[in-house]
């Protein structure tokens, strides 16, 4: 395998390692929503905007990685 093959391996390792730490995150993130909410259902306003920023938040972490991929894919050809 040359160095471009093993690049590209390394690239969808760690594509795939952001989008699963991601789905991860918005699990926890959503989880503990729903249980503050569930708890205190006046805060659900606050709570939920919260939760949309966090999400958003973390979903910036695999879109960056796909981005350097790509910039990176494309510095290999």
């Amino acid at each position: 395998m040359d160095n471009a093959g093993a690049a590209m391996i390394g690239m969808a390792i760690a594509v795939g390692l952001a989008s699963i730490g991601a789905g991860i995150g918005d699990g926890l993130v959503s989880g503990r929503t729903i249980e503050g909410m569930a708890r205190q259902p006046e805060m659900r306003g606050t709570l939920m905007t919260t939760m949309f920023i966090s999400i958003g938040i973390i979903e910036a972490m695999p879109i960056i990685a796909v981005v350097i991929a790509f910039i990176l894919m494309g510095k290999m050809a």
